[in-house]
């Protein structure tokens, strides 16, 4: 069932899929995880009065994975393009010119496509927190291991802003970035943490 495919081109030579890749599939499995566990929950004895937020958390679930997916190709495009830059000509003044506007636009870019993995990211960990009061008991393990890989899409997410951000000349566009990710990864570290000692709670 597994399609290795990715995973041997994340083990290769090439520079891209690389960790902001990794973050985002991360974080569709983490999405992915919450839409198992509402499918499980649906129709089982207890959870019937849930059974409308199961299945609007479902399908938010399911369009945040979609999201996250699509963001494993972006990141790659993003580090593409700033690699292009950087192959950029630079013999005279004007090319040197050119090169520079278009590294910066290329690490804008590759700051943009993890901080917007950072936010889904975010909201897969706040759709676990909701799994968890809803999901069925036997299920409960998945619930808590969508918090954590979601969170660890967040962190991985945060990451791969942090290592552009120094080159940035548009220092108000990288402080902004810098600050909203790390109040994401305190925000939803915490709820991760919550999620998966209510999960451990649970199974004692």
């Amino acid at each position: 069932m597994l399609d290795t495919r990715f995973l041997d081109a994340l083990a290769s030579a090439a520079p891209t899929p690389g960790g902001g890749g990794a973050a985002a599939l991360m974080g569709a499995t983490g999405a992915a995880l919450v839409a198992m566990v509402c499918h499980l929950s649906l129709g089982k004895k207890g959870h019937e009065a849930d059974e409308p937020e199961l299945r609007r958390l479902l399908d938010e679930a399911e369009a945040l994975r979609a999201k996250l997916q699509r963001m494993v190709a972006e990141d790659a495009c993003a580090f593409e393009r700033l690699m292009s830059a950087y192959r950029l000509p630079k013999a005279t003044a004007e090319e040197q010119a050119y090169r520079g506007a278009a590294i910066q636009n290329g690490l804008r870019a590759a700051t943009l496509a993890p901080l917007a993995c950072a936010r889904a990211a975010a909201d897969a960990v706040r759709l676990a927190r909701r799994a968890a009061a809803l999901g069925h008991r036997q299920v409960i393990s998945d619930v808590g291991v969508a918090a954590l890989a979601a969170a660890a899409a967040l962190r991985s997410a945060a990451l791969n802003v942090q290592i552009n951000v120094p080159a940035l000349k548009d220092r108000a566009f990288a402080d902004h970035a810098l600050t909203e990710v790390a109040a994401l990864v305190d925000e939803c570290g915490g709820v991760a943490e919550a999620v998966h000692g209510r999960v451990k709670s649970m199974l004692a």
